[in-house]
This record gives structure tokens, C-alpha cells and sequence, in this order.
């Protein structure tokens, strides 16, 4: 019998492909860019679509804190328990300002330290996944059309072919310690994209590791480690153990990370 989407995950999906509408507005028309505190840029287009999805979340699960992007940097961090929404409402802002069309929206539910479901939505590129119960799922997103969750695809990470493995890196953190980690592995080929994409290429068989060592939140990797999960991959720390999530003592950072496929 085949895999559905079950219909929490599907409207947060919805959530997630509304707000990627609205950035896309933003994206065509161009928007006001400020800088935070910790000088990372910030646009209207992150803070309305923030704003969309926090309304949604609010009428789909009014009981669920929310850590959100930018309502932390604005010092409102709920106190979270076993369950909450993880929400990065444009990440890739920089890929959004370079208009390369690798940015995404991040909707991630955590149960007990674990992204359990995952929604990313890459608006510019017309592409949406979704993972829950170790299903994963790659659907359109056309800006003009609602989700048609009927065509959805199922998707698999692959295992890493014989003659070396696709890695994929960030396209504006790359640093000399990914250089240095890739170099241990028999790496035939080099991608670069920005955002949360890089979980859900290699959830799709498109590519077979992401290392990480630089700095991460983590909205920015929930929803992509819960669809990479979904698929078959892993997402680990470099000792081997499970990136975890509600980790309020650390503001919420991530330590360093490596994303595979099936090995």
C-alpha cells in the first residue's frame, strides 16, 4: 500500500508553501535589508513570512511552543518542553539577496530532542519535501498552484556509488575544516547550494554527504534532518551520536554535523 502524507504534515506543508509565496513576492520586487545584532542580514520578506507561519502554527497546534528565527533574535524564546515547532522562515537569506534561488522555508516538529517531521519548501525552485515516520516525500510547489499531495513522490537517500561519493557543501561557509574532513573520503564530485537544499539533495538521492563545521541554528537544520531522516539518511555529530534539538543552554547552536545518505 503506498505511503500517504498524513494531514498534520500536509498542512504544515501548506504553512510552509504560503509563506514561500509570499517571500517570492519579495523576491520579484526586491525588499529593505537590515542587519541583526549578530550582523546577519535581515529582510521584510523574513519577518512577514515568519509572522504567516507563526499565525498557522497557531491555529494548527495552539498548544506547541515555537522557537522561531527571528522572534529570537528579538529576545521571545518560549520555554520549551518535549514538544515544539522549529521555524526558520527564509533560510539562505544571503542566497536570497544573491537571487540564486537557493533559500527554503523550515518547519520542523520535535519530540523528546528529535526532529520527528520536517517540511522545506524551496519556493524559487519550485520544490517541496516532506518527512515524517521514515517516509519521505519530494512534491511541486508552483508559486500560482496549491500542493497536489496525490503527485507527491517518495524519495530514498541512495547509497554512495563505486566510484566515489557526490559531497555537498555550503556555498557561503565552506572553510578549511570541511576541505580537510571531505579529504578522508573518496569524494568524485563537488556540489554547492545554499540553505537547508542540502539535506533534502541528498534525502533525494542527489548527493551523498554534507559535512558541516561552521556555525549552525538549529532552525536551520531540523526540517532538513527530519526529511533526510525520513529517507533513510543520518544526520550525526562527529563523534557518531545523533544531532539533537531543545538545546536551550547552547541559544539554541548546533555543534558540528555530518549529513549521509545510505553509507
Amino acid at each position: 500500500m503506498k505511503a500517504a502524507i498524513s494531514p498534520f504534515a500536509a498542512e504544515l506543508a501548506r504553512i510552509a508553501h504560503d509563506a514561500g509565496r509570499l517571500i517570492l513576492k519579495h523576491y520579484a520586487g526586491g525588499t529593505e535589508v537590515r542587519a541583526k545584532a549578530d550582523a546577519s542580514p535581515v529582510t521584510a520578506a523574513d519577518e512577514e513570512a515568519e509572522a504567516l507561519i507563526l499565525r498557522g502554527l497557531a491555529e494548527l497546534a495552539p498548544e506547541v511552543p515555537v522557537i522561531a528565527e527571528e522572534a529570537t533574535a528579538k529576545g521571545r524564546l518560549p520555554k520549551v518542553a518535549e514538544r515544539f515547532f522549529l521555524v526558520d522562515p527564509l533560510d539562505g537569506t544571503k542566497e536570497f539577496l544573491k537571487r540564486n534561488g537557493e533559500f527554503t522555508v523550515n518547519i520542523a516538529l520535535v519530540e523528546n530532542t528529535r526532529a520527528v517531521v520536517g517540511v522545506v519548501v524551496a519556493p524559487a525552485k519550485g520544490r517541496a519535501f516532506i518527512g515524517e515516520a521514515q517516509t519521505a516525500f519530494e512534491l511541486a510547489a508552483a508559486e500560482d498552484l496549491p500542493l497536489e499531495f496525490s503527485a507527491a513522490q517518495r524519495i530514498r537517500a541512495r547509497k554512495a556509488p563505486p566510484n566515489g561519493s557526490v559531497a555537498i557543501v555550503s556555498r557561503t561557509h565552506r572553510d578549511s575544516k570541511t576541505e580537510h574532513y571531505l579529504a578522508t573520503y573518496h569524494v568524485a564530485s563537488l556540489l554547492a547550494a545554499g540553505s537547508s537544499l542540502k539535506f533534502c539533495l541528498v534525502a533525494a538521492g542527489e548527493a551523498d554527504l554534507y559535512p558541516r563545521h561552521g556555525r549552525t541554528m538549529e532552525w536551520d537544520t531540523a526540517a532538513g534532518q527530519a526529511v533526510l531522516e525520513a529517507a533513510g539518511g543520518s544526520v550525526t555529530m562527529l563523534d557518531g551520536a545523533p544531532l539533537t534539538y531543545g538545546k536551550s543552554g547552547h541559544g539554541f547552536a548546533n555543534p558540528a554535523f555530518v549529513a549521509r545518505g545510505l553509507g
